[in-house]
């Protein structure tokens, strides 16, 4: 662990430490959060893709059905496929994660966009525009998502659990298992695995998109701790809104 990240790390425990103070929630503060972060998660991951809805638009589209204008049909549907996807996460806190379960999340996120490939691993190679890498052949996914998902479930005792959703992170990103949608998917499971261990959900501003997939790049050349880093700075700055917000809703 870099001196760097040692100290993001003891930044966010501080503000978790203060967190878990005023814990259980209380139900609405919990309904809430939840609400909150389902828009602005939909919003924010999709909008990394290239989406245009803007925040307000993306809770109008969840929560009330309504089409906005010169938007396409595939950004409606990808705001409510993130939606139901997000919705989906909760189930998996306190559990391990199967195969059937990462299937079934692309399948909640993909369904409306491609039916035939939603809920399936890719049966095609692929290349990821903008870099010189190329994810694994097609044949090969299925094994390496097994093995993948066997380190989901594992707890290092050597790594911190923050630094070790990241490095997960990306691996998945790495095997790029779906013909579409990895991105949206592999940062919900980012959260997944930050949630698990009581941190906020993560969400990464679209405005740092470029340093994200800088972080990503380097992680595919064997290089993990710039992503780490960029995983870490954004927790905090997420943690410290949970924070606001949290302290906000109890008043």
């Amino acid at each position: 662990m870099s001196y760097a990240n040692k100290e993001a790390i003891e930044k966010i425990n501080a503000i978790k430490s203060v967190l878990d103070s005023y814990r259980p929630f209380p139900e609405h503060v919990v309904t809430q959060l939840r609400d909150y972060y389902r828009i602005v998660m939909t919003y924010s991951s999709n909008a990394l893709e290239g989406n245009t809805l803007t925040e307000s638009e993306t809770k109008v589209v969840i929560e009330d059905g309504i089409t906005i204008g010169g938007k396409t049909i595939r950004e409606h549907s990808e705001a409510i496929g993130h939606a139901r996807a997000y919705d989906y996460i909760y189930s998996l806190l306190n559990r391990d994660l199967s195969g059937d379960d990462l299937l079934h999340l692309h399948k909640l996120f993909f369904q409306q966009i491609d039916p035939e490939t939603a809920g399936n691993y890719r049966r095609v190679n692929v290349i990821i525009t903008g870099t010189d890498y190329l994810p694994p052949d097609y044949l090969k996914v299925p094994e390496l998502m097994r093995r993948h998902i066997e380190n989901i479930n594992r707890a290092p005792a050597d790594e911190h659990p923050l630094e070790w959703a990241s490095d997960l992170h990306a691996e998945f990103e790495s095997i790029h298992p779906f013909i579409d949608g990895n991105g949206r998917i592999g940062r919900l499971l980012l959260s997944v695995g930050a949630m698990k261990n009581g941190y906020c959900p993560v969400i990464i501003p679209p405005v740092r998109r470029a340093e994200y997939i800088t972080a990503l790049q380097k992680a595919n050349t064997g290089d993990l701790n710039k992503l780490r880093g960029f995983i870490l700075s954004v927790v905090y700055e997420d943690m410290k809104s949970l924070k606001r917000l949290v302290e906000n809703l109890r008043k």
